[in-house]
């Protein structure tokens, strides 16, 4: 199985999902060796328009460092919030969008991509 294949069920689930709420979709990523993260780099630069264009924005980019449970390691762990998921999904079907997500896919060994909802965290912890 390839490190960045879509999980086709998943996706079908997020596309049928009725929330209009915006969602932080949680990106680890592990670049190929021998230019992937350049070709990361391109890729950000190139979808940024299409990003913009449905109003989600980066909140998080940061280096993985310390890895203290687990096994797998990542390079870069990244947070994007969008309006909704009719947004992402707007972008992930827009024609030039599809142009330059060859770059994602030259740049990745492996990728989880995990679309996740808000918990009221103060609800939580008060019990």
């Amino acid at each position: 199985m390839a490190g960045i294949q879509t999980n086709k069920d998943q996706f079908h689930e997020l596309a049928g999902n009725t929330n209009e709420e915006p969602f932080v979709m949680l990106n680890l990523l592990k670049f190929k060796n021998g230019g992937g993260r350049e070709a990361y780099f391109r890729y950000i630069r190139e979808s940024g328009p299409f990003l913009e264009s449905v109003g989600g924005k980066v909140l998080y980019f940061g280096k993985a460092k310390e890895l203290l449970n687990g096994i797998e390691t990542w390079d870069i762990v990244m947070l994007v919030q969008y309006p909704s998921r009719k947004a992402f999904l707007k972008m992930a079907n827009n024609p030039g969008y599809l142009q330059v997500h060859h770059s994602r896919e030259e740049a990745l060994e492996r990728a989880v991509l995990y679309a996740t909802d808000p918990v009221k965290f103060k609800d939580i912890i008060s019990g």
